[in-house]
């Protein structure tokens, strides 16, 4: 079996809301690969309300929003990632990797241990 290690960064608000973290920064790369909020909510098995709750709080959280509604045209709408939102998903991956590398030396201690 082969054993990973991935931290888990939350950025919370002040009553304890999670307005960014792992779920939410998936979310948001499967919003960016489909073009859509309900094929992405599908790629991540959850409910298209669930997806949408998500993105209302990330929306809400940023000065502005990261994830906007496309409407109309051939495709018939869907959604993207705003500028904001493109650079939110690569801070999060890039503090996603420094907090991995930063426990490397340990993880491969622990990953010695593992069957």
């Amino acid at each position: 079996m082969r054993y990973s290690v991935r931290p888990r960064i939350r950025v919370t608000g002040e009553n304890g809301t999670i307005v960014f973290g792992p779920g939410k920064a998936d979310l948001l790369d499967a919003i960016a690969k489909s073009g859509s909020i309900r094929a992405a909510a599908e790629e991540l098995e959850m409910s298209y309300m669930r997806a949408w709750s998500l993105v209302r709080v990330m929306n809400a959280a940023f000065r502005s929003p990261l994830v906007e509604k496309v409407r109309g045209g051939v495709a018939q709408g869907g959604a993207r990632l705003t500028a904001r939102g493109d650079e939110v998903l690569r801070l999060y991956r890039a503090m996603e990797k420094k907090a991995a590398d930063a426990i490397g030396r340990e993880w491969q201690a622990m990953r010695r241990k593992l069957r």
